[in-house]
Order: C-alpha cells, then sequence, then structure tokens
C-alpha cells in the first residue's frame, strides 16, 4: 500500500492511526510506503516537514520522524520539527545544512511528481498494488480494499 501524503493535511493525521492499524492488521504481509505529497500552497510547512523526514531516514530514523511529525500535527512548526529532530538525536545542525542547501528537496519533489503522474491531486491518496484506492480510508474499508486487491491479483 503506498499513502502519498502531507504532514500538515488534516485528513492525513486522521489517516495516520488508521494506517498504523492496517499495517498491524496484516503485519509482515504488508508493505507500507509513504510518498511525500506537500501541497505547499495551503499547508506551507509540509515541505520542510517531508524534507527533515528524509533527512531522518538517511540516519534510519523515517518512521520515527514521520510518526512524530504526525502526532505533533496540531502545532507542526519550523521549531517543532527541530525538537522533534532533537529528540531523535540527529544532529540539529546538520538538519538545518540539509533545509538550508535543499539536500532531500529533489527526493521530495520525485515523490510529488509521481503523484502527480499517477493521478494524485489531494491527499491522503492511497493506491493498493498499484491501483488507486478511491474509497473511504478508514480501517474496515482499507483492510476490505486490500484483501480484495490481494484476491483481484492473485487471479491473474
Amino acid at each position: 500500500m503506498v499513502e502519498y501524503g502531507d504532514y500538515q493535511c488534516p485528513h492525513c493525521g486522521m489517516a495516520h492511526p488508521i494506517v498504523n492499524q492496517v499495517q498491524a492488521h496484516f503485519r509482515d504481509s504488508l508493505r507500507f510506503v509513504f510518498r511525500h505529497f506537500p501541497l505547499a500552497e495551503v499547508h506551507p510547512i509540509a515541505g520542510i516537514a517531508a524534507e527533515s523526514a528524509e533527512f531522518a531516514g538517511a540516519a534510519g530514523l523515517f518512521w520515527e520522524m514521520h510518526d512524530a511529525l504526525f502526532e505533533n500535527q496540531s502545532i507542526l512548526s519550523v521549531p517543532t520539527i527541530f525538537m522533534i529532530a532533537e529528540k531523535l538525536r540527529p544532529p540539529e545542525i546538520e538538519l538545518r545544512d540539509a533545509l538550508a542547501t535543499g539536500r532531500y528537496r529533489n527526493k521530495v519533489r520525485g515523490d510529488f511528481m509521481g503523484g502527480v503522474r499517477s493521478g494524485v491531486n489531494g491527499t491522503p491518496a492511497f493506491f493498493i498494488n498499484g491501483v488507486r484506492h478511491d474509497g473511504a480510508y478508514d480501517f474496515a474499508s482499507l483492510v476490505s480494499a486490500i484483501q480484495l486487491r490481494i484476491t483481484a491479483d492473485s487471479h491473474v
């Protein structure tokens, strides 16, 4: 399952714990990929948050940063991002440098453009085995959609 998301999007924030439940439900039989789709005109911190997640990922802490960004979404700001990073221990000076130089900007932009090519026009957007899920993203709907895709793909 692939999610195109935005760390400032309230709908993505609501989907985050549901996605965690879906992952727990399927355990190792589900591979989850998060792709950045920052809607910067509406969410000015989303791009910086995405780059910060990629910076943390370079230190093996992507999912920890990802979770913390969503858990602190109501107060998301540049100082909040630095506070999260400090707790995770990647050096703040390196994060500041990565953001200032745009070290991870191309990765975020690549995710965004991939989403555009796939027809993403809002967040969250889910794809299950390459097929866009246009239904609801509550637990039951996502589990059902995944099970249907597994069944459909096994009959191909």
